[in-house]
């Protein structure tokens, strides 16, 4: 064999992989599916420092926020409970724009309910839809009357006859308290500014007990783009 058709025969195989290579990484691109939960760390506001102070875990992403994705006329939202706004309906570019890491990238990690429940994530977003509007329960409380974000999403699909044992997420009797069975600081005032009790012990959800479902598969990473 030539040395020229050596060299000829080398760059053509450089260039299938380079080629193939390319295709794997346009394979491997990151789209967003109806009905994925976009969990967030939305910042060092009053309630989000509260909400992450007490719910706080030892794995290595903590959140203080959850919404449900959704596509209307090829545009995606997020439905979400969110303070002062209530249930609304977020451009997702909004959404991953609300607070960001030092290295400018939204704080946002994506999961997504396995198959089983896939065919109730229609009926899912259109609860949340119905309920645009809705205030936020800033006091979180476990009633239809307002939401906050976990909420939202557990009865976005136990309002479907979905049992609590069938629901992709649990409840738990809340606490606010610290480690040695006090009242949280942060709580405490939290509370006192709203001239209201802290409801410990009511039964609720958060979105860091929603974050370790085993009904869950953790898809994406925002951050990490």
């Amino acid at each position: 064999m030539s040395k020229n058709l050596k060299q000829t025969y080398i760059l053509l195989i450089f260039s299938v992989v380079l080629i193939s290579c390319n295709s794997n990484q346009k394979k491997d691109t990151f789209q967003l599916k109806q009905g994925d939960l976009l969990f967030q760390n939305t910042g060092t506001g009053e309630v989000d420092t509260a909400i992450k102070d007490v719910t706080a875990t030892s794995v290595s992403k903590n959140y203080s926020h959850v919404g449900v994705a959704m596509q209307k006329d090829g545009e995606w939202f997020v439905v979400e409970a969110i303070p002062k706004e209530g249930i609304c309906q977020t451009p997702l570019k909004k959404f991953l724009n609300r607070n960001k890491s030092k290295l400018d990238k939204s704080q946002t990690t994506v999961a997504r309910l396995d198959d089983y429940y896939q065919p109730y994530i229609a009926n899912a977003i259109t609860y949340g839809l119905e309920r645009i509007n809705t205030p936020y329960d800033e006091i979180f409380l476990w009633d239809d009357t307002s939401y906050y974000c976990s909420e939202l999403v557990y009865k976005m699909f136990s309002s479907q006859g979905l049992s609590k044992e069938e629901n992709p997420f649990l409840t738990n009797p809340m606490t606010f308290n610290d480690s040695t069975g006090k009242p949280m600081p942060s709580w405490v005032s939290y509370y006192k500014t709203r001239n209201q009790p802290i409801p410990e012990g009511i039964e609720g959800t958060n979105p860091n007990l929603m974050a370790s479902s085993p009904k869950i598969t953790f898809v994406h990473d925002y951050e990490k783009e």
